[in-house]
């Protein structure tokens, strides 16, 4: 086939039947959309499911996106699109990279976000690099965000739809990732996403979104930790903020900062029984701090493992930023640091948990990830 020097739909010199995408499939209805659409629009479409942990076929659970259902689910839909389909075995660097790390994190005290960790290493390092190796010239996915192309090269947005909007787990994507993938659903809200998988014949066209962490059966993450690191688990005290006893808990891996169900003090002598919540949690002394709503106010915090996107700039930046993957944009000044980053908030951010990112967007419209970073521990 002959060449051309016009870009095509993905911003590649070539014709599409002359470049190959590999297209990472899950065997949910978003990715399984991703590749029909390119396959549609004639590019030479691979498509690659990892199996990374396959607790579906160990207890019955439907849903997860490494169970092998899943694997299934693509394999029918590449079948139905008659393109190339892999599997590859990622368990164990998912177990490295992912797992073992999550398990480390509440053993800390922190709240992690594995989905950030598992696109920052096992999908858009590991599985980029074997997408090249397969001859591709993008890897396409089925997140809801947007590659838009800026003065300086590609620049990662927000979704269009601020329901699916994904860019939060996405602030750890390099520059240098961004030139190579591709996010065809950013434009799109679920409702078409469906139509289309409908319209292609897809057999997980009504298939439910997963809500579960997959390797976290039933959302019940203490569980997990407790089989990973079982030292982790084990019983101690609740104090309030002067350290008075106030209670026992059964490992600190079970709460989160900012926590107020689940408590179980039962009357407290000498207090004015006000909700208490999780303040801080220290794993040295394996105490559950406690203490009123105001207690949970931060003006600062200090983030590390700092991934910034815009171009370097010397003291503070005006920005938007969120804390919690389903919170509104937040007004906020971030200077970037020689070991991470600063957020000042202009009024008390409620209910910061370590452990968790910190992503930043362009102040004007939002639209923009800037970058982000993981929220340092405080005392």
């Amino acid at each position: 086939m002959a060449r051309t020097s016009s870009l095509n739909s993905l911003g590649i010199a070539k014709a599409p039947v002359d470049t190959r995408v590999v297209v990472a499939m899950s065997g949910g209805v978003d990715s399984s959309v991703t590749a029909a659409l390119l396959k549609e629009q004639g590019y030479d479409v691979v498509g690659v499911t990892l199996q990374l942990y396959d607790h579906g076929v160990a207890i019955g659970k439907s849903g997860a996106c490494c169970a092998g259902q899943d694997i299934q689910d693509a394999r029918q839909v590449a079948e139905r699109l008659s393109i190339p389909h892999y599997i590859l075995d990622y368990e164990s660097r998912f177990r490295a990279e992912v797992m073992d790390s999550f398990a480390d994190a509440y053993a800390r005290g922190e709240t992690p976000v594995p989905c950030i960790a598992c696109n920052r290493t096992v999908k858009f390092r590991d599985l980029l690099k074997t997408a090249r190796e397969l001859g591709a010239e993008a890897l396409a996915t089925g997140h809801y965000v947007r590659r838009v192309m800026g003065p300086a090269g590609p620049e990662l947005h927000r979704g269009a739809d601020p329901a699916r909007d994904q860019s939060y787990f996405l602030f750890g994507t390099t520059r240098e990732q961004l030139g190579f993938l591709r996010f065809p659903l950013g434009d799109l809200p679920k409702s078409e996403t469906r139509a289309l998988a409908s319209r292609f014949g897809l057999t997980v066209a009504d298939k439910p979104d997963s809500q579960d962490i997959c390797f976290v059966p039933g959302g019940n993450y203490a569980s997990v930790v407790q089989k990973l690191r079982p030292e982790a688990v084990e019983p101690g005290e609740i104090v309030d903020m002067a350290g008075t006893v106030v209670g026992h808990h059964e490992g600190i891996v079970r709460y989160t900062v900012g926590q107020r169900r689940g408590l179980a003090l039962g009357g407290r002598d000498g207090t004015d029984n006000d909700p208490l919540y999780v303040v801080r949690l220290e794993p040295e002394t394996r105490r559950v701090v406690v203490g009123p709503r105001a207690a949970l106010g931060r003006g600062e915090i200090e983030l590390y493992d700092v991934n910034w996107l815009d171009a370097p700039h010397a003291g503070s930046l005006s920005v938007l930023v969120r804390v919690r993957s389903s919170q509104a944009l937040r007004p906020a000044e971030i200077e970037l640091t020689g070991e991470g980053a600063v957020v000042r908030f202009p009024e008390p951010e409620i209910g910061v948990s370590p452990g968790q990112a910190c992503v930043a967007y362009d102040r004007s419209t939002g639209s923009r990830v800037l970058g982000g970073g993981f929220i340092r521990r405080f005392a």
